[in-house]
């Protein structure tokens, strides 16, 4: 699987690329104002992907059947800094939200680090429980108390759009396992009431979800950022209005580096740019793809699976959100938007899912 491995990891390296061109793009007016140095964001972007690149190295060193030995402790190190989050004065707060810990001039959020901390468990679980996983009470009910617990500490942050990915990515890696769609159904079913209390008994999620149906009654307001990430991507036509000229950059569309430089994209290098990236997921998503089906260990297999399916769904939420066809969820776009956290541990599950097809071939 060589060839499969030397394309995922081009296709990585050019998603990456893309990240530093357009952070930089998309950032430098920003940051020449509010931290009178227009390589800021840039610089420190530079150091979490070097970051990333060395625990990535480590992770390629190691054989990843040897997680297995871990997958325990990691998980509940990972509830653990989710508990640990909370604690006043411990955790950080940015804009209402305390989801991040201070380390010097850096911040850390162990959501991202959970990510990858409940796949390696859950592979391993699904392992150990692949002759009984479509029980209700050996298979089903352990796998969904575990992800209950780690959602609803999220969510309590707070941080639905973590908590949906997380779900989400669990489910379907259960479903693929074999477990029984009447418990998924069911699970869906019981989960309607806390959608209500979480999304429609919460004013500013509820104002979201009305900005999502129509951004444009409210431009001014609660639809302001949908509708200049539209106007983003509308400036752009099919050839884009220049790399560096975007004029949505310039204090119009919040967050233009993080949540929303797909839009940035889209308005420098237009419609080509906004489809090279969209080939470039897909690729990604196929090639991963082809390594699990060749993956004959099952840890590996579920692994890759839990993988695949979390880069995959957050790039299309993330670019689903840029051009209104979901709610704001404040996920970013894996390897190019700036965030170091989500950065580092997206590269590592990469290096995760290059390991798995390294092994296979020995």
């Amino acid at each position: 699987m060589r060839d499969i491995r030397i394309s995922l990891l081009v296709i990585v390296l050019l998603l990456i690329s893309l990240g530093i061109v357009f952070i930089y793009s998309s950032s430098c007016v920003y940051s020449l104002q509010e931290k009178d140095n227009p390589l800021y964001y840039l610089n420190r972007h530079l150091i979490f992907l070097a970051i990333g690149f060395i625990l990535s190295l480590g992770l390629m060193a190691i054989d990843y059947r040897d997680l297995r030995y871990i997958a325990k402790p990691l998980m509940l190190f990972a509830v653990f800094t989710l508990i640990l989050l909370l604690v006043p004065g411990i955790g950080t707060t940015i804009y209402g939200a305390r989801r991040w810990f201070r380390i010097g001039p850096f911040s850390f959020q162990p959501s991202e680090f959970t990510k990858l901390a409940i796949l390696i468990y859950m592979a391993d679980f699904l392992t150990r429980k692949k002759g009984s996983i479509k029980d209700f009470e050996t298979g089903f009910l352990p796998a969904i108390l575990v992800t209950g617990l780690v959602c609803f500490l999220i969510v309590i942050q707070p941080d639905l759009g973590n908590s949906i990915l997380i779900g989400t990515i669990i489910l379907l890696m259960l479903f693929i396992a074999g477990a029984q769609l009447k418990h998924i159904g069911g699970l869906g079913l019981l989960c309607l009431p806390a959608v209500y209390f979480l999304v429609v008994k919460v004013p500013y999620r509820m104002a979201r979800m009305m900005a999502f149906w129509d951004p444009w009654k409210d431009r001014q307001g609660i639809g302001f950022q949908l509708t200049q990430s539209q106007i983003a991507l509308g400036s752009g036509g099919i050839w884009g209005i220049g790399l560096g000229k975007s004029v949505q950059k310039l204090f119009y569309l919040p967050a233009a580096h993080t949540d929303f430089v797909f839009s940035i994209i889209g308005e420098e290098i237009g419609l080509l740019g906004t489809v090279a990236v969209i080939l470039l997921f897909s690729a990604f998503i196929w090639q991963g793809a082809r390594i699990v089906k060749r993956t004959e260990d099952t840890f590996g297999y579920f692994l890759g699976i839990g993988i695949i399916v979390m880069i995959g769904l957050q790039a299309v939420i993330n670019i689903g959100v840029s051009i209104g066809a979901l709610p704001t969820k404040g996920l970013p776009l894996p390897f190019i938007s700036y965030g170091g956290s989500a950065l580092i541990f997206n590269m590592m599950a990469v290096a995760l899912l290059l390991n798995i097809s390294r092994i296979q071939d020995l």
